[in-house]
């Protein structure tokens, strides 16, 4: 049996991962979990799986699902998300919460000595280099979620990393992957939500449409794996049936496939190094794809692929800075503030504009990050 502490339960990487324990309630057990604003949902999670601890955002939503559940321990706000990843003996933290208020959790989970199932990628990008050295201080295991990311992990098992000649990470092309520039400048966000392959949250498939999301894991992967950025490429891969590539010396690639369903990588990390049964998963037959089709990365029509990866080679708080510039206009686009095509001149302009810091500590990340992000909101305001 594990105990899990779970980050994000409302979400899609939270509700699946709930599956995942409702299918196997001989082997995992939800000992604590965070919520944002959904607290009906939270109130039937708790209800269904019973968690000795609960952080939701608000203190009136804590005191009032309080007198709903007595036996249950409530916390709120940042210091309760934080109490949510530690606060109850656990064996994983799976951390899907989105965006760098992730960074604070992750790094105290470390600190107890906790699993870490990382699919809270603005964490690794935000402030990658503190949270690897503390997980290698503390000798703990950081197991990611992410499809790309667990499908290198796999692919890697058993390897010798010093054969690698590149890691591949595939891209599915988001929403908008057949068009151009110049008919990207109406899109609406309706069109920008409807991915062609993933289920996934607002934000992250907003990521995938202006193709961030692929920049967030090229970052994620220089960490993970210790990989120069010029070893890290991106590959155009519609069907989304492989998930990534490991290419070593005697150019043999090995490769972890499979249809897009993210319990997958949700349920390996979770049982790592051991693999169960997948429950009502639809399993891979290549007979009836019949094809798969594979292009070119085009980093001048997927500018925010190229900008991650010049934050990235700049490193410092500079990822730290494109990260929160890309989260504040995400969020202004799905409000209807900027058009698409805005989000990527806004994340340009806080970079340019970024002052980096080498080898930042903790606080410096946090400032650059709070900072940038009063500057987006000043920029669009001035726009109004």
């Amino acid at each position: 049996m594990k105990k899990i502490n779970l980050l994000g339960a409302t979400g899609s990487i939270g509700t699946q991962t709930l599956s995942i324990i409702a299918a196997h309630p001989d082997r995992f057990e939800l000992t604590a979990m965070s919520a944002g604003r959904n607290i009906q949902k939270v109130s039937e999670i708790i209800t269904r799986f019973h968690p000795k601890l609960v952080s939701v955002l608000k203190e009136a939503d804590a005191v009032r699902l309080q007198n709903e559940f007595p036996e249950v321990q409530f916390v709120h706000g940042d210091e309760g998300l934080i109490e949510a990843a530690v606060g109850m003996e656990a064996d994983i933290l799976l951390n899907s919460v989105i965006g760098s208020v992730g960074l604070r959790p992750t790094l105290a989970a470390i600190k107890a000595g906790m699993t870490i199932a990382i699919a809270n990628k603005e964490t690794l990008v935000a402030a990658g280099n503190l949270v690897m050295e503390a997980a290698q201080r503390y000798n703990v295991p950081l197991v990611p979620v992410d499809s790309e990311h667990s499908a290198l992990f796999q692919s890697l098992n058993g390897e010798n990393q010093k054969r690698i000649t590149n890691l591949i990470l595939t891209a599915s092309g988001g929403s908008f992957r057949d068009y151009t520039r110049d008919q990207l400048q109406n899109v609406t966000v309706v069109q920008a939500l409807a991915h062609p392959n993933w289920s996934m949250g607002n934000k992250l498939t907003i990521d995938s449409a202006t193709m961030m999301n692929k920049g967030l894991e090229v970052i994620e992967a220089h960490h993970l794996f210790a990989m120069p950025y010029d070893q890290i490429e991106c590959l155009l891969h519609k069907e989304s049936i492989i998930h990534s590539m490991v290419e070593f010396e005697d150019t043999s690639v090995m490769a972890q496939l499979g249809s897009p369903d993210m319990r997958v990588p949700i349920q390996y990390a979770l049982t790592y190094p051991d693999r169960i049964p997948m429950a009502d998963a639809k399993r891979l037959r290549l007979d009836e794809i019949g094809k798969l089709h594979f292009e070119k990365m085009d980093y001048e029509r997927f500018k925010a692929l190229s900008l991650a990866y010049d934050a990235g080679r700049e490193g410092g708080t500079m990822p730290t800075a494109m990260n929160a510039a890309n989260e504040v206009a995400v969020q202004l686009f799905m409000e209807g503030h900027i058009s698409f095509m805005q989000i990527e001149e806004i994340i340009e302009q806080m970079m340019q504009q970024h002052q980096t810091i080498q080898n930042p500590n903790l606080e410096e990340i946090l400032e650059t990050d709070r900072d940038t992000r009063k500057r987006v909101y000043g920029i669009v305001k001035y726009k109004d």
